[in-house]
């Protein structure tokens, strides 16, 4: 059974993991948003554009993800770690 402190890790992980993909996707869609007007067509555009953007960068969201865990640890930034 994990410890807290593991399960905490990975809720952190999680957390950065999803930051860092809202954070590499967010350039492409505010471009179709821009471009493309209101409408069924938009939704699907941007997420064909999300799913193509993202794909070959999920490798490097996870790594700086797992990265800010670990020296956030180390530092004793994040809450709850040790």
């Amino acid at each position: 059974m994990p410890t807290p402190h593991a399960t905490l890790a990975i809720l952190y992980l999680f957390a950065f993991f999803l930051l860092y993909c809202a954070i590499l996707v967010a350039p492409a869609l505010w471009r179709v948003l821009v471009s493309v007007p209101p409408g069924p067509e938009q939704q699907a555009i941007a997420e064909q554009v999300a799913r193509e953007t993202l794909r070959p960068r999920l490798l490097f969201a996870f790594l700086a993800a797992l990265a800010s865990v670990a020296v956030g640890t180390w530092k004793r930034i994040l809450p709850g770690t040790r």
